[in-house]
């Protein structure tokens, strides 16, 4: 980190050097002599200052006190404004202005605070980083002279130090030959200065005493440091180079030394890091100066350079770029996006994410460009060229286009001038044989602004091995087609994170800073206890954040929103993922993607304590990389990254799957293995005998073994537990129990199909559990959406329902897609209906486990709601933890979509006859309306308009009561069909016909 924004403008420049304007300005040498008063945390210093007749000369005072200015030791006026201080002599010579300023408790006066913290005198020493000197802007040659106690070791920018004992005191004379933006002062009696030397540079590490284990660490890492630079770079700009512990909590990097604060040093991972990044500065900022007026270039290539390099070095690189570009998506947005000419320095995390992140990615998509060697040549040779002159991007530009032997004013103008990151998609991604060869086609799409690119894309083979190359892409939409040897598996765009560009949802992770860089989230309430997050609730509330109760929001707030979700016991949490395990410890915070908009987050806070809240909240935000949290006393105890896609992941096709028949197992062995499961699935296709077969082998063969079996059942809805009880108790007949089950009404199947099921678990008296909710409502949720109900219709809905299972949804987006009506348009809604089917079956499922908790269960549901036990199965599992088997009759043969699956042979059935009508109801009615080829009923008599109102004589209003009727019918039976045809003038007319089935 830079310590000053180096704002160029025009005072004390070297001759030659440029500044903002590219104009030169006369050398100004600016001597400085200062004592201290430690008690008193005061500095009283001298400034001595070359001035030409008639000239102005202008210093920021801020809140300095002025003692006086003398010009060749005679007293001159000064104008003292706003924290300026003008002077204009009539004459030539050297200008003395005393001051005096107070530094106490990190306070200043005057200070600009340029850093991290301000300036400080006091019994822990002196840290004077900022305006703590009336202070010139540019850049000039510092000459400063510090009286300090004696015991005292003092640093400044200086090439040379020297001191020279007086009574009771030291005074240091700091000597650098190089122009500055600024002279900084460090200085405690707790230093012991240890030494060492690399390539003819003296290198010093001055750490308090209590630290002095750690100074060799730091020379070795430096050591380090400065022959790789040197190596890739140019030789070390200074004569010396320090390490210098300060008791505030800094971390910069100034010419010749690093201010590192104490709690900094004596983390284990800075030596491998920050301390790289901040001597990389040497060279990038404090010798190459910037030129601020146009764009600060410096933080992003010491990033490049230092950071990334370090993880590259590692074979993570990729992972560090990634990083970057997620901080982008989460703290860049339309309202705070600016271009990077415009970034000075960092003021928050979306300019580090512009100045620093998008920064490094474009010196990587240059390195790339121009390949290492012409890459590392063009640097040397800006260095070689600006050394001890500022320096701007089109410096940069210049340099690196006659490396690369091609004007680059485009490539800098599209990554530097213009704000934003590309976008890209891919579309309509297939394969196909072409000749001997496999062809791979997509459409590389840029949404929004159109950059030039080059897309690197790797194409892996189902057979192994992959093949990279690269794809230059300038339009808004480009077909690209590639010819492969190999069968291809798949291909990844950009798996290495070589280009700057927005991240798909697939690659984003749910991770803190996301949460943090949101603008404006909704926090949600804590059941009970808000008064422990009230540091979490001001946090956020001054961000612009509302606060809500869970009870209280509508789905579509939910999905527009990044969410604080307060406490482990909140309501929404089980409304949105059904259960969230929530770290035990004093405080935590797990990060998981919105299920109703993975475009935002939701960040589930717990504390155990006000306290505890208060002592980690605000050390998240150092942690925005991670999705999961857990502190002790404010001491973190536990870390956790999130996974998510590398690269634009496509996957065309797998090898194909082959069985070993040697193993073939009968429908017997798979049903004795899936025996020591608590929980059997069977799913099937409704209409097929040879599915129902199957389940009934299954439950009979589990009964066998163990009698305390029950069946839960998708095709039954919970209002008719009751029904089902006295069914299989013997209480009522089939012919009752399927009228007030409501079967014909509320299932489309034929009963033929589970017949046999049904009357076997009746004659063994095997319970029968009505796992499904009522139709009504899951049709009602497809329509409108879960805000659509009523109060209470929501009392029928399950507390949990985890909507976060990406794979679940992509699969219901397929289905969807394929078979939607045209009137069938929200996916939202046809995902919440599906979610709401599965989760109140699981729900069915665990409740009667759970009162009855020596049984063992067989669930018989279509196949869809228990393929990849995404439906019920990992539902219940999720709330019971119960072991279960899922077997899947006819199912394409993939990796885990089942634990087995049983292919039986094709098996018919009698059915219930038909009357071969096309049957409407209305206004308590039931109408023909047409009739198919070849009908019986329309070879009978019966005609389009005609009413019916009884089959054999009894009463019929609904469809239902006409499936019940027939269904104890068989084929070739009559039915005695009455029926009301309209005459003309003369009212209605009752026949009955005979309809030959």
């Amino acid at each position: 980190m830079l310590l000053r924004l180096l704002a160029m403008t025009a005072l004390f420049l070297v001759p030659g050097s440029s500044w903002a304007g590219g104009q030169a300005a006369p050398v100004a040498e600016y001597n400085l002599n200062v004592s201290f008063d430690i008690p008193a945390s005061k500095v009283s210093g001298a400034v001595t200052v070359p001035v030409g007749a008639g000239q102005e000369l202008s210093l920021a005072a801020g809140r300095l006190r002025i003692v006086q200015a003398t010009l060749n030791d005679k007293p001159v006026s000064f104008h003292l404004k706003e924290g300026t201080l003008t002077v204009r002599p009539a004459e030539g010579g050297a200008l003395t202005i005393a001051y005096e300023g107070v530094f106490k408790g990190g306070e200043t006066m005057g200070d600009k605070n340029y850093g991290v913290v301000s300036s400080t005198i006091d019994g822990r020493g002196i840290s004077l980083t900022g305006r703590w000197y009336p202070q010139p802007e540019g850049l000039a040659l510092y000459r400063l002279k510090a009286l300090l106690p004696q015991g005292y070791e003092a640093i400044s920018e200086a090439e040379t130090i020297t001191k020279t004992k007086k009574e009771n005191a030291v005074e240091f004379t700091f000597s650098f030959d190089h122009p500055a933006e600024g002279i900084s002062l460090i200085a405690t009696n707790r230093y012991e200065v240890t030494q060492e030397r690399v390539n003819g540079i003296e290198l010093f590490a001055y750490f308090f005493r209590e630290d002095r284990d750690l100074a060799r660490t730091y020379l070795q890492h430096a050591k380090r440091y400065i022959e790789l630079y040197e190596k890739l770079l140019a030789p070390y700009p200074y004569k010396r180079f320090a390490v210098v512990e300060n008791f505030l909590s800094t971390g910069y990097s100034l010419p010749t030394f690093t201010l590192l604060g104490q709690e900094v040093v004596k983390l284990p991972f800075i030596v491998e890091t920050s301390l790289g990044h901040e001597l990389l500065h040497q060279w990038f900022g404090n010798s190459v100066y910037v030129d601020s007026d146009r764009g600060n270039w410096a933080e992003g290539l010491t990033t490049y350079l230092a950071d990334q390099l370090y993880e590259e070095q590692k074979g993570t690189g990729w992972e560090y770029r990634k990083q970057l570009l997620v901080d982008y998506l989460a703290y860049v947005n339309g309202g705070n996006e600016f271009p990077l000419r415009d970034f000075r320095g960092r003021t928050g995390f979306s300019s580090r994410a512009i100045g620093y992140g998008k920064a490094a990615m474009v010196f990587h998509l240059l390195r790339k460009m121009l390949g290492d060697e012409n890459f590392y040549a063009a640097l040397k040779a800006f260095i070689a060229e600006k050394q001890f002159h500022a320096a701007s991007w089109d410096d940069l530009a210049v340099v690196f286009g006659k490396h690369a032997g091609k004007d680059l004013s485009g490539f800098f103008r599209q990554w530097i001038d213009e704000k934003g990151l590309p976008e890209l998609r891919v579309e309509n991604a297939a394969i196909r044989r072409s000749g001997s060869a496999f062809e791979v086609s997509f459409d590389a799409v840029q949404k929004g602004k159109v950059y030039a690119l080059e897309v690197p894309i790797t194409v892996s083979f189902v057979r192994g091995g992959e093949k990279r190359q690269i794809l230059k892409l300038d339009s808004e939409r480009k077909n690209i087609s590639l010819l492969v040897d190999d069968e291809p598996s798949g291909f990844v765009i950009d798996r290495d994170y070589d280009l700057a560009r927005k991240l798909t949802e697939q690659e984003a992770p749910p991770v803190i800073a996301r949460l943090a860089g949101d603008e404006k989230p909704l926090i949600v309430r804590p059941v009970t206890n808000g008064g422990l997050y009230q540091t979490v609730i001001d946090h956020f509330k001054g961000k612009g954040a509302e606060e809500r109760e869970a009870q209280s929001l509508k789905d579509a707030e939910v999905k527009a929103s990044t969410l604080v979700i307060l406490g482990g016991d909140n309501p929404l949490i089980k409304r949105l993922y059904g259960t969230v395990e929530v770290p035990a410890a004093g405080f935590s915070i797990t990060v998981k993607k919105n299920p109703w908009n993975t475009g935002k987050v939701a960040g589930i806070i717990s504390a155990k304590s006000a306290e505890e809240a208060e002592a980690a909240f605000p050390k998240i935000f150092h942690y925005g990389k991670y999705m999961s949290l857990a502190f002790d006393g404010g001491k973190n105890i536990a870390k956790k990254t999130a996974p998510s896609e590398r690269g634009i992941l496509m996957e065309l096709r797998e090898g194909p799957a082959a069985i070993d028949l040697s193993a073939l197992k009968t429908l017997s062995d798979i049903i004795e293995k899936a025996a020591a499961k608590k929980i059997v699935y069977v799913g099937e296709y409704h209409d097929r005998f040879s599915h129902h077969n199957v389940e009934l082998q299954v439950i009979k063969t589990l009964y066998k073994k163990n009698p305390k079996l029950v069946v839960g059942m998708e095709m039954f809805q919970r209002p008719f537990q009751k029904t089902l009880d006295d069914y299989i108790s013997g209480a009522v007949d089939e012919r009752e129990f399927l009228k007030r089950s409501e079967y014909f009404k509320r299932w489309g199947f034929d009963y033929n199909l589970y017949k046999p099921i049904l009357d076997f678990a009746r004659s063994e008296k095997i319970p029968v559990v009505a796992l499904n909710l009522r139709r009504e409502i899951t049709e009602k949720v497809a329509k409108s959406g879960l805000d659509s109900l009523t109060d209470e219709e929501k009392k029928d809905l399950p507390a949990e329902m985890d909507f976060s299972d990406e794979d679940y949804r992509g699969r219901l987006k397929q289905i969807f897609e394929q078979h939607r009506s045209p009137e069938e348009r929200n996916f939202d809604f046809f995902l919440q209906a599906q979610v709401l089917w599965d989760e109140t079956m699981a729900r069915s499922v665990d409740e009667y486990l759970k009162k009855n908790p020596d049984y063992q269960m067989v669930v018989i549901a279509g196949g869809g709601h228990l393929a990849y036990g995404a439906g019920i199965p990992k539902r219940a599992f999720r709330r019971n933890g119960f072991a279960y088997a899922v077997i899947l009759n006819d199912a394409d043969v993939e990796r885990d979509i089942a634990d087995y699956i049983v292919f039986p042979q094709p098996l018919d059935g009698v059915t219930a006859p038909r009357l071969m009508a096309s049957l409407k109801e209305k206004d308590g009615r039931l109408v023909i309306e047409d009739f198919p080829r070849d009908s019986v009923s329309q070879k009978a008599g019966l005609k389009a308009g005609d009413r019916i109102i009884a089959l054999d004589g009894a009463p019929v209003a609904t469809m239902e009561d006409v499936k019940l009727a027939l269904f104890y019918k068989k084929k070739d039976d009559t039915v005695r069909v009455k029926v009301a045809r309209k005459r003309f003038l003369l009212g209605d007319r009752e026949m009955e016909l005979a309809v030959k089935l």
